[in-house]
């Protein structure tokens, strides 16, 4: 098959996440299956125009804000030369509503919706924009199929007005080759951990918050990933008189992640509303636990008492009440730790790859 995938940004963009993980993922994996796989991104600084990432052609045009004036042109230039098999729009930040191209086969993949949420990540007048662009969903898509990576995103769709009947829900995955468990590394002194993007709307703050409740107790925080709204937290700890037990990171490699994985206690995801969370996964997989926000998507990734806590709303006591009970038992990490690896060994990437193409597949046959 020839296939373009159309994505706001490629895993080597600086702003790159979870979407941009599973995209290159699964693409990925479908291009090492002999298929042509190109993908239209936005560029950012110093970044090539043209450039091969896992076997997959990248094409890069305009900037992270200046996308959607070029993409068309560039699809049509690239599909006039090419005669791709389908188009793929992943969806996850603002929709293109590429139907109004005229591909002549679509499938589109959503992480997740924003909806009201992206009012706390971005500025007014772009949260606003997002909220607006996502409202006309189920008419600008009429007779599309879709991919949801989670029943809470595929929830989402046909409340906008897809028909679930073109909905396939198809999970993420997580490596676990690369992220296995080392229970000889666990950290002597009780440790808790942060994984993502520093942005408003991942409620890192309640994260830090809830660990302040702990006072007396000897353990510490660590908080890995860049983002916007670091200045912030870091002032946050510094009110909350905590900083000689949390430390901040930045940006860290593949072995130092896993590294932080298999050393901490728990990892805690206190966002309101994720497509999935791959970090939870890939926590699991490491034999960690995790204790999580009871919300859309992230609950699908916890499996609450068996492979870590999920916590209602924006209860910083619970967060708190969650770490202490790992505290006061510590033989709870291996537990849930040993039924977090077992839950997240029945998620690959190549189970998600190869579903994802007969989805495809089927698709560009019409069936």
């Amino acid at each position: 098959m020839r296939i373009l995938v159309i994505n706001w940004q490629d895993r080597q963009n600086p702003h790159a996440g979870g979407a941009e993980l599973h995209l290159h993922e699964v693409f990925g994996r479908i291009a090492a299956r002999g298929h042509d796989v190109d993908l239209l991104c936005s560029g950012f600084p110093e970044a090539a125009r043209d450039a091969v990432l896992d076997g997959i052609r990248v094409r890069r045009v305009g900037s992270r804000f200046s996308f959607p004036l070029h993409a068309r042109r560039e699809y049509e230039a690239l599909a006039a030369e090419r005669e791709y098999d389908i188009i793929v729009e992943d969806l996850n930040k603002i929709p293109l509503y590429t139907p109004r191209w005229k591909p002549r086969r679509l499938v589109v993949i959503t992480h997740h919706l924003f909806g009201a949420t992206a009012f706390r990540e971005e500025s007014l007048a772009v949260a606003a924009a997002t909220w607006l662009a996502e409202r006309p969903l189920g008419r600008g898509y009429r007779g599309v199929d879709f991919e949801a990576v989670s029943v809470s995103t595929r929830d989402d769709l046909v409340s906008r007005g897809i028909p679930s009947n073109r909905i396939r829900v198809i999970y993420n995955g997580v490596d676990v080759e690369s992220l296995t468990p080392d229970p000889n590394v666990r950290s002597k002194i009780p440790l808790f951990s942060y994984l993502g993007r520093l942005k408003r709307y991942k409620r890192v703050d309640l994260v830090i918050r809830a660990f302040a409740l702990l006072d007396g107790r000897d353990a510490r925080l660590e908080i890995a990933g860049k983002g916007d709204d670091r200045d912030r937290l870091e002032a946050l700890v510094a009110k909350l008189n905590i900083e000689d037990r949390v430390r901040f990171l930045g940006y860290i490699t593949e072995q130092e992640k896993r590294e932080l994985l298999r050393r901490s206690w728990a990892t805690i995801l206190a966002s309101p509303k994720e497509g999935w969370g791959i970090s939870n996964l890939e926590s699991a997989a490491c034999g960690t636990p995790v204790i999580a926000a009871d919300s859309p998507g992230i609950r699908e990734s916890v499996v609450d008492g068996d492979t870590g806590f999920l916590v209602a709303g924006s209860d910083v006591a619970a967060y708190a009440a969650a770490m202490r009970g790992l505290l006061d038992s510590p033989e709870m990490v291996t537990t849930l730790g040993t039924n977090a690896r077992r839950f997240a060994e029945t998620f690959t990437w190549e189970r998600a790859a190869a579903e994802t193409l007969e989805h495809l597949q089927n698709a560009a046959k019409g069936a």
